[in-house]
């Protein structure tokens, strides 16, 4: 079988994985970005595949890890790095991974989970996350370092009650998990606020940003996040 993970070299900085073979509902974006005393990875995906290995960071340089929320396509993997860094709202919960939480349950019968076997016997219906308890939580306003960059953590519910992205407030560039990205948002899960959703967006049309890597979906600059946000206050009466 070919790799599980495919690879895109977004820039000399960073690097996109994501998990071809999994349902589209599930198949989320990993980001790796190389700071010059750590490295950020954002997001570990489902975790059906060991993903560590794919991660290339030098001997004893260390790579935080930060989940933007607990949902299973963004935590599966979460449990193989060291520094796990995650929301504080929803910090207890990672301890345990409930699949209630987590959403696990929703792949077990998924039509189509996934296009090829990762390995002889898989079954989607034995799909578990590992616990992985943090070492950070993260609250709006903290500040993630690499040391020549810095990253402003922004609660952004909606998607999620927990939804957290990181915006690097001198250069632009925004990770943004399920917050927004190019493609159709989803804010119907049990755990969705619309209203939450609305204000999100409204914070988003002010923020100054260069590049956003979303949690699906294609790469995207200012004006289509605007577009974007724009398109979901009108679809919900929030203009």
């Amino acid at each position: 079988m070919p790799d599980w993970f495919s690879r895109d070299i977004v820039d000399d900085r960073t690097t996109m994985l994501t998990e071809p073979f999994v349902h589209d509902f599930v198949r989320a974006n990993i980001w790796h970005l190389r700071g010059r005393d750590a490295d950020l990875l954002v997001d570990t995906g489902m975790g059906i595949c060991p993903l560590a290995p794919h991660i290339e960071t030098p001997a004893g340089k260390p790579l935080i890890v930060v989940a933007t929320h607990i949902h299973l396509d963004h935590v599966g993997s979460l449990h193989e790095f060291p520094l796990r860094a995650g929301p504080t709202m929803s910090a207890a919960r990672f301890e345990d991974m409930d699949e209630a939480v987590t959403y696990a349950y929703m792949f077990h019968n998924l039509d189509g989970a996934v296009s090829h076997l990762p390995a002889p016997g898989w079954k989607a219906s034995d799909y578990r996350i590992a616990p992985a308890p943090l070492t950070r939580t993260l609250d709006e306003g903290d500040i993630v370092d690499l040391g020549d960059r810095q990253f402003r953590v922004l609660h952004l519910p909606g998607h999620s009650p927990d939804s957290i992205a990181l915006f690097d407030e001198a250069d632009g560039l925004f990770f943004s998990g399920d917050a927004i990205y190019d493609s159709w948002l989803i804010d119907d899960l049990p755990d969705s606020d619309k209203p939450a959703y609305i204000r999100t967006m409204r914070r988003l049309l002010d923020l100054p940003l260069r590049i956003g890597h979303g949690g699906h979906g294609p790469s995207f600059d200012g004006r289509r996040m605007r577009d974007i946000a724009t398109g979901y206050l009108r679809r919900n009466g929030g203009v």
